[in-house]
């Protein structure tokens, strides 16, 4: 509510990578806002998306309806997903649901970033 327009999610680049920072609670609302700025990143040549969910306490039906498909979009789009800092219930939720199958799990943004450095994948995303 406290977002102009409703329209705003944060998030930063890294080189190609881009963390996008996941609401309290990712319902429609904030999984559309999530949705919109994971495609605006990959529309913009990101190669690594990194969902941040430090904030989210819950996460409903809808909420991973739209993850679906943020990670389908993303792997249309030659990127990859990460998502970091999700909580134990979260993560068992993903897992039942097997979000896991198409997405990393980093324990917090910097492990995430970390592992992109040591694949190679961060220098590539970078543009070495």
């Amino acid at each position: 509510m406290g977002e102009p327009n409703g329209t705003s999610v944060r998030s930063r680049s890294v080189g190609k990578a881009a963390v996008v920072y996941a609401s309290d609670y990712l319902n429609k609302l904030g999984g559309e806002r999530i949705e919109r700025e994971c495609k605006r990143q990959l529309d913009s040549g990101c190669r690594t998306l990194v969902i941040d969910f430090r904030d989210t306490e819950l996460v409903n039906s809808i909420g991973v309806s739209i993850l679906l498909g943020v990670i389908d979009v993303a792997e249309r789009n030659g990127a990859h997903v990460i998502f970091s800092d999700v909580n134990s219930q979260t993560v068992q939720l993903f897992e039942m649901l097997g979000l896991t199958r198409h997405v990393a799990l980093a324990r917090d943004e910097q492990e995430a970033l970390a592992s992109l450095i040591e694949t190679g994948t961060l220098s590539q995303a970078i543009g070495h």
